[in-house]
């Protein structure tokens, strides 16, 4: 994982509607929960998205726009989306870049990680969350790094 009080890689990328994403122009608008799961629709990553979706409400009264990224395509993208009723935003990592530069990798990096930031809107990394089974870990701890910012 890349360390608290590092700044965040600013990168683009295609979301589940195929369009490009810019995570510095959302940071730029107030915190961003950026969640990575290694693939859509396998068991622990659904949890964890439905977790995200769940407590939404929540992170929104929080001001934080919710990214999720795994290497899946736009379209499976998508469909989990759909399938899920999942509210924020989906990016295609397919060439594993954004995994890479934010240091995203699970099991002796071999296959793509469960790390959650929280990145204020500076670009800097306020909180970094790793567990590959921890689904619900991810978001209570999203929860309180944005409470964090908000009494600093």
């Amino acid at each position: 994982m890349l360390p608290i009080g590092s700044p965040a890689p600013a990168l683009t990328l295609p979301d589940q509607h195929g369009k490009p994403f810019d995570l510095a122009a959302a940071w730029a608008r107030g915190p961003v929960v950026l969640f990575f799961y290694p693939k859509a629709d396998s068991p622990v990553c659904t949890k964890e998205a439905c977790a995200f979706r769940d407590a939404y409400a929540d992170l929104q009264a929080r001001h934080a726009t919710i990214v999720g990224i795994s290497r899946d395509g736009t379209e499976a993208q998508k469909a989990f989306a759909e399938r899920w009723q999942l509210p924020f935003v989906l990016l295609s990592d397919r060439e594993g870049m954004a995994s890479k530069a934010y240091k995203a990798r699970g099991l002796f990096g071999l296959m793509p990680g469960r790390v959650t930031y929280v990145i204020d809107r500076n670009g800097i990394i306020h909180s970094a969350h790793d567990g590959l089974l921890q689904s619900d870990a991810h978001v209570q701890q999203a929860l309180k790094a944005l409470d964090a910012q908000r009494t600093v």
